[in-house]
């Protein structure tokens, strides 16, 4: 079984209605979707991963060689402990956006323009699959951009990009490569490796890869994305594992509403059952998006419903 890959060119022709319908299942049935031909170029997305790599083994390495999760694990296998390494990933990451680009790696040559371009071209594919949900959803084009954005026409809609890597761990048994959880946010937008595997999505109880593809993006929703559709689509629960070999490389971009903005599954979706008197059928509450956030930061890896029980009362 593997997630489904969309030929993203299809939608500006004569395949649009079947292309959408693609995207919908994607969205409605897996929460998970690769889209090939999507507009980015394989130029731009070879520099991605030069930077990438090239920036771990200057900039990064070292410090992962100290960090938490290795003097764990390493601290378990002293003592020949039968547990397994808790509450940490075997994951080396950092944040990028335009908030804190005086913060972007340095040392690594044409890593900051790289990533820019990278960023800029992602941003605007992130508001293009968007807008396939909006059609297919029955919304009006742009319904969920706007809602990430406040309810405004400005640009306060926030768009992060996480690089990791995930190095070869010597016991795989014992650690987590990312715990599973569900994403916060709108839409992810990931550039995962071309040859190493790792990331799995629960789907009908069963752990499944996502299958490697070269140059592919995977898109996946998060938790804003099923509120705003009433529960249509749902974010999924997935994980990376710690494997033997090779350096797992990963750089997830996520669309998500600025932290002001006020979430509730949109109104056209909301079915009003007229008995005698009108009733709401609205699945989640209403909130804002900063709060959510405040709960998420503690719940991350916790179950996902009672997250929007919790916001509920903030």
């Amino acid at each position: 079984m593997a997630i489904p890959v969309i030929d993203f060119s299809k939608i500006e022709g004569d395949e649009r209605e079947k292309t959408l319908a693609q995207i919908a299942n994607g969205c409605e049935e897996w929460g998970f979707f690769q889209l090939i031909n999507h507009g980015i170029s394989e130029e731009l997305l070879e520099r991605v991963k030069k930077v990438a790599s090239e920036c771990y083994k200057l900039e990064r390495e070292p410090f992962f060689k100290n960090s938490k999760p290795v003097k764990l694990l390493n601290e378990l296998l002293e003592v020949k402990s039968d547990e397994k390494v808790e509450n940490v990933d075997w994951e080396d990451v950092f944040l990028l956006s335009d908030e804190n680009d005086d913060d972007w790696p340095s040392k690594t040559p044409a890593f900051k323009e790289t990533m820019k371009e990278y960023r800029a071209e992602l941003k605007k594919l992130a508001i293009r699959v968007m807008e396939t949900m909006d059609e297919n959803l029955g919304l009006p084009k742009g319904y969920l951009n706007k809602a990430f954005n406040g309810g405004e026409d400005e640009n306060t809609a926030f768009f992060g990009t996480k690089v990791s890597h995930y190095p070869p761990c010597p016991h795989p048994d014992k650690v987590n490569g990312l715990r599973a959880h569900t994403d916060a946010g709108g839409v992810i937008l990931l550039f995962q490796d071309d040859e190493v595997n790792g990331l799995q999505i629960l789907k009908d109880g069963v752990w499944i890869d996502v299958q490697p593809l070269k140059n592919a993006i995977v898109i996946n929703t998060g938790d804003q994305i099923e509120v705003l559709s009433n529960g249509r689509y749902k974010s999924v629960w997935h994980r990376i594992l710690a494997l033997p070999d090779g350096n797992r490389r990963s750089i997830a971009s996520f669309y998500n509403p600025s932290f002001k903005a006020t979430i509730e599954p949109a109104k056209e979706l909301v079915v009003q059952k007229v008995e005698k008197e009108v009733e709401d059928l609205a699945k989640y509450p209403k909130f804002v998006f900063g709060d959510y956030m405040s709960v998420y930061a503690e719940q991350k890896f916790l179950p996902k419903e009672p997250r929007f029980q919790a916001v509920k009362a903030v």
